[in-house]
Protein backbone atom coordinates (compact mmCIF):
# COMPACT_ATOMS: atom_id res chain seq x y z
CA UNK A 1 0.00 0.00 0.00
CA UNK A 2 1.10 3.57 -0.67
CA UNK A 3 1.24 5.97 2.27
CA UNK A 4 -0.90 9.10 1.76
CA UNK A 5 2.25 11.21 2.08
CA UNK A 6 3.72 9.49 -1.01
CA UNK A 7 0.89 10.64 -3.28
CA UNK A 8 1.79 13.92 -4.96
CA UNK A 9 -0.58 16.83 -4.19
CA UNK A 10 -1.94 17.29 -7.73
CA UNK A 11 -2.49 13.56 -8.30
CA UNK A 12 -5.79 11.91 -7.45
CA UNK A 13 -5.63 9.80 -4.25
CA UNK A 14 -6.95 6.90 -6.33
CA UNK A 15 -4.49 7.29 -9.21
CA UNK A 16 -3.42 4.01 -10.79
CA UNK A 17 0.32 4.54 -10.26
CA UNK A 18 0.11 4.69 -6.48
CA UNK A 19 -2.58 2.02 -6.28
CA UNK A 20 -1.40 -0.61 -8.73
CA UNK A 21 2.09 0.03 -10.18
CA UNK A 22 5.04 -1.95 -8.73
CA UNK A 23 6.91 0.16 -6.16
CA UNK A 24 10.22 0.29 -8.12
CA UNK A 25 8.41 1.74 -11.16
CA UNK A 26 6.46 4.42 -9.33
CA UNK A 27 9.19 7.13 -9.32
CA UNK A 28 9.68 6.66 -13.07
CA UNK A 29 5.96 6.81 -13.80
CA UNK A 30 5.67 9.91 -11.62
CA UNK A 31 8.61 11.49 -13.43
CA UNK A 32 6.55 11.16 -16.62
CA UNK A 33 3.39 12.35 -14.77
CA UNK A 34 1.53 9.12 -15.52
CA UNK A 35 -0.11 9.51 -12.11
CA UNK A 36 -1.68 12.70 -13.48
CA UNK A 37 -2.97 11.72 -16.93
CA UNK A 38 -4.91 14.96 -17.55
CA UNK A 39 -1.79 16.42 -19.17
CA UNK A 40 -1.65 13.56 -21.69
CA UNK A 41 -5.20 14.35 -22.78
CA UNK A 42 -4.51 18.08 -22.97
CA UNK A 43 -1.50 17.46 -25.21
CA UNK A 44 -3.24 14.79 -27.28
CA UNK A 45 -6.60 16.49 -27.85
CA UNK A 46 -5.33 19.31 -30.11
CA UNK A 47 -3.75 16.65 -32.32
CA UNK A 48 -7.01 14.72 -32.41
CA UNK A 49 -8.86 17.95 -33.18
CA UNK A 50 -6.54 18.65 -36.11
CA UNK A 51 -7.14 15.14 -37.47
CA UNK A 52 -10.91 15.50 -36.99
CA UNK A 53 -10.93 18.90 -38.72
CA UNK A 54 -9.02 17.50 -41.69
CA UNK A 55 -11.40 14.57 -41.97
CA UNK A 56 -14.52 16.70 -41.63
CA UNK A 57 -13.34 19.01 -44.41
CA UNK A 58 -13.28 15.94 -46.68
CA UNK A 59 -16.61 14.63 -45.36
CA UNK A 60 -14.89 11.75 -43.56
CA UNK A 61 -14.44 10.56 -40.02
CA UNK A 62 -11.03 10.95 -38.36
CA UNK A 63 -8.29 8.51 -39.38
CA UNK A 64 -8.25 5.94 -36.55
CA UNK A 65 -4.61 4.95 -37.08
CA UNK A 66 -3.53 8.58 -36.84
CA UNK A 67 -5.58 9.01 -33.67
CA UNK A 68 -3.74 6.06 -32.11
CA UNK A 69 -0.34 7.37 -33.23
CA UNK A 70 -1.05 10.85 -31.85
CA UNK A 71 -2.15 9.33 -28.54
CA UNK A 72 1.08 7.33 -28.26
CA UNK A 73 3.23 10.28 -29.30
CA UNK A 74 1.47 12.62 -26.87
CA UNK A 75 1.91 10.23 -23.94
CA UNK A 76 5.61 9.77 -24.70
CA UNK A 77 6.43 13.40 -25.44
CA UNK A 78 4.47 14.66 -22.45
CA UNK A 79 6.49 12.26 -20.27
CA UNK A 80 9.75 13.45 -21.84
CA UNK A 81 8.73 17.10 -21.50
CA UNK A 82 7.74 16.71 -17.86
CA UNK A 83 11.03 15.00 -17.02
CA UNK A 84 12.99 17.69 -18.86
CA UNK A 85 11.02 20.39 -17.07
CA UNK A 86 11.78 18.74 -13.71
CA UNK A 87 15.50 18.56 -14.55
CA UNK A 88 15.61 22.28 -15.30
CA UNK A 89 13.33 23.29 -12.41
CA UNK A 90 14.66 20.93 -9.72
CA UNK A 91 15.89 23.76 -7.47
CA UNK A 92 12.63 25.71 -7.79
CA UNK A 93 10.55 22.57 -7.31
CA UNK A 94 12.29 21.87 -4.01
CA UNK A 95 10.98 25.23 -2.70
CA UNK A 96 7.32 24.69 -3.70
CA UNK A 97 5.11 22.52 -1.51
CA UNK A 98 3.17 21.03 -4.45
CA UNK A 99 6.33 19.92 -6.30
CA UNK A 100 8.87 19.16 -3.55
CA UNK A 101 7.91 15.47 -3.53
CA UNK A 102 8.57 14.95 -7.24
CA UNK A 103 11.16 12.25 -8.03
CA UNK A 104 14.11 14.54 -8.82
CA UNK A 105 13.90 17.15 -6.01
CA UNK A 106 13.07 14.39 -3.52
CA UNK A 107 16.15 12.40 -4.58
CA UNK A 108 14.31 9.30 -5.86
CA UNK A 109 15.77 9.72 -9.36
CA UNK A 110 19.08 11.35 -10.26
CA UNK A 111 19.49 13.96 -12.97
CA UNK A 112 21.49 11.51 -15.13
CA UNK A 113 18.76 8.91 -14.83
CA UNK A 114 16.16 11.52 -15.74
CA UNK A 115 18.09 12.46 -18.89
CA UNK A 116 18.15 8.78 -19.89
CA UNK A 117 14.37 8.67 -19.40
CA UNK A 118 13.95 11.74 -21.63
CA UNK A 119 16.12 10.20 -24.36
CA UNK A 120 14.25 6.89 -24.30
CA UNK A 121 10.83 8.56 -24.57
CA UNK A 122 12.03 10.78 -27.43
CA UNK A 123 13.48 7.87 -29.39
CA UNK A 124 10.27 5.83 -29.20
CA UNK A 125 8.22 8.91 -30.09
CA UNK A 126 10.50 9.52 -33.09
CA UNK A 127 9.69 6.05 -34.32
CA UNK A 128 5.99 6.95 -34.28
CA UNK A 129 6.61 10.29 -36.00
CA UNK A 130 8.59 8.72 -38.84
CA UNK A 131 5.48 6.86 -40.02
CA UNK A 132 3.84 10.21 -40.92
CA UNK A 133 4.17 12.49 -43.99
CA UNK A 134 7.31 14.61 -44.33
CA UNK A 135 5.59 17.87 -43.35
CA UNK A 136 4.32 16.27 -40.14
CA UNK A 137 7.84 15.00 -39.38
CA UNK A 138 9.19 18.52 -39.90
CA UNK A 139 6.52 19.98 -37.62
CA UNK A 140 7.30 17.39 -34.96
CA UNK A 141 10.98 18.28 -35.10
CA UNK A 142 10.14 21.98 -34.93
CA UNK A 143 8.15 21.49 -31.75
CA UNK A 144 11.33 20.56 -29.88
CA UNK A 145 12.42 24.22 -29.80
CA UNK A 146 9.19 25.17 -28.05
CA UNK A 147 9.57 22.30 -25.57
CA UNK A 148 13.21 23.15 -24.84
CA UNK A 149 12.47 26.80 -24.13
CA UNK A 150 9.37 26.34 -21.99
CA UNK A 151 10.96 25.73 -18.54
CA UNK A 152 12.87 29.01 -18.84
CA UNK A 153 9.82 31.15 -19.63
CA UNK A 154 8.77 31.47 -15.98
CA UNK A 155 12.12 33.13 -15.31
CA UNK A 156 11.80 35.82 -17.99
CA UNK A 157 8.10 36.54 -18.53
CA UNK A 158 4.85 36.77 -16.61
CA UNK A 159 3.25 34.72 -19.40
CA UNK A 160 4.83 31.24 -19.45
CA UNK A 161 1.27 29.95 -19.85
CA UNK A 162 1.16 31.55 -23.31
CA UNK A 163 4.33 29.69 -24.30
CA UNK A 164 2.79 26.47 -23.01
CA UNK A 165 -0.16 27.24 -25.29
CA UNK A 166 2.16 27.51 -28.28
CA UNK A 167 3.74 24.19 -27.28
CA UNK A 168 0.77 22.07 -26.20
CA UNK A 169 -1.37 22.93 -29.23
CA UNK A 170 1.30 22.27 -31.85
CA UNK A 171 -0.41 18.94 -32.34
CA UNK A 172 -3.33 20.70 -34.04
CA UNK A 173 -0.98 21.63 -36.88
CA UNK A 174 0.81 18.27 -36.83
CA UNK A 175 -2.41 16.23 -36.77
CA UNK A 176 -3.92 18.22 -39.64
CA UNK A 177 -0.70 17.91 -41.66
CA UNK A 178 -0.47 14.18 -40.96
CA UNK A 179 -4.04 13.71 -42.24
CA UNK A 180 -3.75 15.93 -45.32
CA UNK A 181 -0.06 16.18 -46.18
CA UNK A 182 -0.26 19.98 -45.88
CA UNK A 183 -1.48 22.94 -43.85
CA UNK A 184 -4.13 25.62 -44.31
CA UNK A 185 -6.00 28.43 -42.59
CA UNK A 186 -8.46 26.13 -40.81
CA UNK A 187 -5.54 24.40 -39.05
CA UNK A 188 -3.89 27.73 -38.18
CA UNK A 189 -7.13 29.09 -36.72
CA UNK A 190 -7.68 25.90 -34.71
CA UNK A 191 -4.12 26.16 -33.39
CA UNK A 192 -4.58 29.83 -32.42
CA UNK A 193 -7.80 28.97 -30.59
CA UNK A 194 -5.99 26.21 -28.73
CA UNK A 195 -3.26 28.62 -27.64
CA UNK A 196 -5.85 30.83 -25.90
CA UNK A 197 -7.58 27.76 -24.45
CA UNK A 198 -4.29 26.67 -22.84
CA UNK A 199 -3.53 30.21 -21.68
CA UNK A 200 -6.85 30.09 -19.85
CA UNK A 201 -6.64 26.65 -18.28
CA UNK A 202 -2.98 26.94 -17.31
CA UNK A 203 -3.67 30.28 -15.64
CA UNK A 204 -6.28 28.39 -13.61
CA UNK A 205 -3.67 25.71 -12.83
CA UNK A 206 -1.16 28.35 -11.69
CA UNK A 207 -3.62 29.61 -9.05
CA UNK A 208 -2.50 26.64 -6.92
CA UNK A 209 1.02 28.06 -6.60
CA UNK A 210 0.43 31.79 -6.10
CA UNK A 211 2.20 32.06 -2.74
CA UNK A 212 4.95 29.53 -3.43
CA UNK A 213 5.77 31.01 -6.84
CA UNK A 214 6.05 34.48 -5.33
CA UNK A 215 8.42 33.20 -2.65
CA UNK A 216 10.49 31.21 -5.16
CA UNK A 217 10.76 34.20 -7.50
CA UNK A 218 9.14 32.59 -10.54
CA UNK A 219 6.50 34.22 -12.70
CA UNK A 220 3.06 33.19 -13.92
CA UNK A 221 0.00 34.71 -15.52
CA UNK A 222 -1.95 34.01 -12.32
CA UNK A 223 0.53 36.09 -10.31
CA UNK A 224 0.48 38.88 -12.88
CA UNK A 225 -3.31 39.00 -13.07
CA UNK A 226 -4.06 38.56 -9.35
CA UNK A 227 -7.73 39.10 -8.52
CA UNK A 228 -8.46 39.88 -12.18
CA UNK A 229 -7.62 36.30 -13.21
CA UNK A 230 -11.26 35.13 -13.59
CA UNK A 231 -12.10 37.99 -15.96
CA UNK A 232 -8.90 37.44 -17.94
CA UNK A 233 -9.55 33.69 -18.21
CA UNK A 234 -13.02 34.47 -19.55
CA UNK A 235 -11.44 36.73 -22.18
CA UNK A 236 -8.96 34.03 -23.18
CA UNK A 237 -11.77 31.50 -23.45
CA UNK A 238 -13.92 33.81 -25.58
CA UNK A 239 -11.03 34.07 -28.04
CA UNK A 240 -10.55 30.29 -27.96
CA UNK A 241 -14.23 29.77 -28.77
CA UNK A 242 -14.37 32.37 -31.55
CA UNK A 243 -11.23 31.00 -33.22
CA UNK A 244 -12.60 27.44 -33.07
CA UNK A 245 -15.76 28.68 -34.80
CA UNK A 246 -13.64 30.45 -37.40
CA UNK A 247 -11.64 27.27 -38.08
CA UNK A 248 -14.84 25.32 -38.66
CA UNK A 249 -16.35 28.06 -40.84
CA UNK A 250 -13.28 28.45 -43.05
CA UNK A 251 -13.00 24.65 -43.25
CA UNK A 252 -16.57 24.40 -44.54
CA UNK A 253 -17.85 22.18 -41.72
CA UNK A 254 -21.53 21.30 -41.52
CA UNK A 255 -24.15 22.66 -39.10
CA UNK A 256 -23.95 19.68 -36.74
CA UNK A 257 -20.69 21.21 -35.52
CA UNK A 258 -22.61 24.01 -33.81
CA UNK A 259 -24.52 22.30 -30.94
CA UNK A 260 -21.42 20.68 -29.46
CA UNK A 261 -19.38 23.81 -30.16
CA UNK A 262 -21.92 25.71 -28.06
CA UNK A 263 -21.48 23.15 -25.27
CA UNK A 264 -17.71 23.74 -25.49
CA UNK A 265 -18.25 27.48 -25.08
CA UNK A 266 -20.60 27.02 -22.12
CA UNK A 267 -18.11 24.68 -20.43
CA UNK A 268 -15.33 27.25 -20.74
CA UNK A 269 -17.47 30.14 -19.52
CA UNK A 270 -18.55 28.18 -16.44
CA UNK A 271 -14.90 27.53 -15.56
CA UNK A 272 -14.18 31.26 -15.61
CA UNK A 273 -17.29 31.99 -13.55
CA UNK A 274 -16.31 29.45 -10.88
CA UNK A 275 -12.63 30.40 -10.59
CA UNK A 276 -11.67 31.66 -7.12
CA UNK A 277 -8.04 32.76 -6.79
CA UNK A 278 -8.09 31.87 -3.08
CA UNK A 279 -9.15 28.26 -3.72
CA UNK A 280 -6.25 26.17 -5.02
CA UNK A 281 -8.11 22.86 -4.73
CA UNK A 282 -11.04 24.25 -6.68
CA UNK A 283 -8.67 25.58 -9.35
CA UNK A 284 -7.19 22.09 -9.80
CA UNK A 285 -10.66 20.63 -10.36
CA UNK A 286 -11.47 23.31 -12.93
CA UNK A 287 -8.16 22.69 -14.69
CA UNK A 288 -8.77 18.94 -14.92
CA UNK A 289 -12.24 19.52 -16.38
CA UNK A 290 -10.55 20.78 -19.56
CA UNK A 291 -10.08 17.19 -20.66
CA UNK A 292 -13.86 17.16 -21.06
CA UNK A 293 -13.88 20.56 -22.79
CA UNK A 294 -11.27 19.45 -25.33
CA UNK A 295 -13.12 16.18 -25.97
CA UNK A 296 -16.34 18.09 -26.62
CA UNK A 297 -14.61 20.25 -29.25
CA UNK A 298 -13.14 17.13 -30.84
CA UNK A 299 -16.62 15.59 -31.03
CA UNK A 300 -17.99 18.83 -32.52
CA UNK A 301 -15.36 18.73 -35.27
CA UNK A 302 -16.19 15.10 -36.03
CA UNK A 303 -19.90 15.97 -36.30
CA UNK A 304 -19.01 18.77 -38.71
CA UNK A 305 -18.36 16.19 -41.44
CA UNK A 306 -22.11 16.06 -42.17
CA UNK A 307 -22.55 19.04 -44.46
CA UNK A 308 -25.64 20.75 -45.80
CA UNK A 309 -25.78 22.87 -48.96
CA UNK A 310 -23.28 25.72 -49.26
CA UNK A 311 -20.01 26.24 -47.44
CA UNK A 312 -19.57 26.49 -43.69
CA UNK A 313 -22.46 25.61 -41.35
Amino acid sequence: MTAPSDILPDAAPTNWVDRHAPAPLRPWLKLGRFDRPAGIWLLMLPGWQGIALAGAMKGEGPNLLLLAEVFAGAALMRAAGCAYNDIVDRDFDAQVARTAGRPIPSGQISVKQAWAFVAACCLVSLGVLLTMPLIAIALGAGSLALVAAYPFMKRITWWPQAWLGLTFNWGALLGFAAATGGLGWPAVLLYAGGVFWTLGYDTIYAVQDLEDDALAGVKSSALRLGSAAPQAVLGFYVLAFVLALAAAWVGGLGPLFLPLAAAYGVHLSRQAARLDVTDGAGALKLFKSNTTAGAVLFAALVCGLWKGPGVGF
